[in-house]
């Protein structure tokens, strides 16, 4: 007699748990993005997510701390498009990596998703502290390694570098909240160059 045996798959609970956050957030950045976070309510992101509100609530404790993880998300894609930008541009000199690093990120502040979930929402949602603390997470990264190369190349005089980086970051963010439209951004390019 032969016995077929069924291929099962089963996923674990963290996988499972994984892909319901994924859904969320995904479904929710969309929603955040085209609507802003008071225009969204929690039926409309777990419909589009295609999960129940149990499942929503079992991952994140309120709709304010989906939006954290959505502006988490946006703030990971940011920096990545900015190492990308840098990377491809192949230049060494750490103070035109910083001008390319600026520039990439004024060119992502131009994108209506991060303009809405980064720079408009956010530090209203979150509040300013906790906004800060999530976008220097990523950002200030970048930033600290470049001044680092910088000084150990001999570009900027040797000084500690994580009171410096926050004084290089803060001119770009303060740009890129003003920007609105393409012509806004090539004059924000044109002053921090």
């Amino acid at each position: 007699m032969e016995i077929k045996v069924r291929n099962v798959s089963h996923r674990t609970q963290a996988a499972r748990s994984a892909a319901t956050q994924e859904a969320l957030v995904g479904a929710a950045r969309a929603l955040f993005a085209a609507r802003g976070f008071g225009g969204v309510g929690t039926e409309a992101i777990v419909r589009a997510a295609g999960v129940t509100r149990g499942a929503m609530y079992h991952q994140f404790a309120d709709k304010t701390e989906l939006f954290a993880a959505v502006f988490e998300a946006v703030e990971i894609d940011v920096a990545a498009r900015i190492g990308r930008a840098v990377a491809e541009a192949g230049q060494t000199d750490p103070i035109a990596v910083m001008e390319l690093g600026a520039n990439a990120w004024l060119d992502a502040c131009a994108d209506p998703e991060v303009q809405r979930i980064v720079l408009l929402e956010a530090p209203a949602v979150l509040g300013w502290e906790r906004w800060r603390e999530i976008g220097t997470r990523y950002g200030m990264g970048l930033v600290e390694a470049v001044i680092a190369h910088a000084i150990e190349v001999g570009r900027i005089r040797p000084q500690p570098v994580k009171p410096l980086a926050p004084w290089t970051r803060a001119p770009c963010t303060l740009r890129g909240r003003r920007i609105r439209c393409p012509r806004a951004r090539s004059c924000a390019r044109s002053f921090h160059n």
